[in-house]
């Protein structure tokens, strides 16, 4: 497999999510084929993290294309996401889903008891299934080192399988699907995740 150059996620993030679709991501031992992903397009994009400016937390974000984001939601899930475009635009790709195309022992081992399509079905089950968690914030996929790494598809991905459509579980105008379908899968694929719109927050 050849690691994907740098220059290939400095393009606009919408450029850069759908041609992730059939790439592979390896970290912890375990090598995942994207079949899901989700666009966030920065200060011009109200879903995302780094919409209101920089943050200690969304500081990757803001850096050099390659590197992980990888957040904390809900108080107990970990997600990630491959920073793209030109530093200080904050842009990145979330890694929603996959296929486990090597490292399954070790993978069925961390998502114990859970059949083998929903290993990575959704971007917490991916995190998890790759090991991914805050020490791995800030590393470089597309770096020298072993891993994690980002590389080129297996085999050529066919336009006509792609598809797009509003993003999972976004609140607010950036759930808006007309507005903001940057959504990108592969038809068919078992292990792309169900679409479930935003559930509104109660305010305290």
């Amino acid at each position: 497999m050849s690691r994907i150059r740098r220059s290939f996620l400095e393009r606009p993030v919408l450029d850069v999510a759908p041609d992730l679709l059939g790439c592979t991501i390896t970290a912890g031992g375990v090598t995942i084929r994207l079949t899901e992903v989700e666009a966030y397009a920065g200060g011009h994009d109200p879903g995302s993290h780094a919409f209101r400016g920089q943050t200690p937390r969304t500081e990757v974000m803001f850096g050099r294309a390659g590197h992980l984001y990888v957040y904390f939601t809900y108080g107990m899930h970990w997600c990630a996401n491959i920073v793209t475009g030109q530093e200080g635009a904050a842009s990145a790709v979330l890694l929603r889903a996959g296929e486990v195309v090597a490292g399954h022992e070790l993978a069925a081992t961390r998502r114990a008891g859970i059949r083998e399509r929903d290993w990575a079905r959704g971007p917490a089950r991916l995190a998890s299934t790759l090991g991914l968690s805050r020490e791995d914030n800030g590393a470089d996929a597309c770096g020298r080192a072993a891993q994690p790494r980002l590389d080129e598809p297996i085999a050529a991905i066919d336009p006509a399988l792609v598809r797009n459509g509003p993003r999972v579980g976004v609140s607010g105008p950036g759930g808006d699907g007309e507005a903001y379908p940057w959504r990108f899968w592969l038809d068919g694929e078992p292990t792309v995740s169900p679409y479930r719109p935003a559930v509104p927050r109660p305010r305290r």
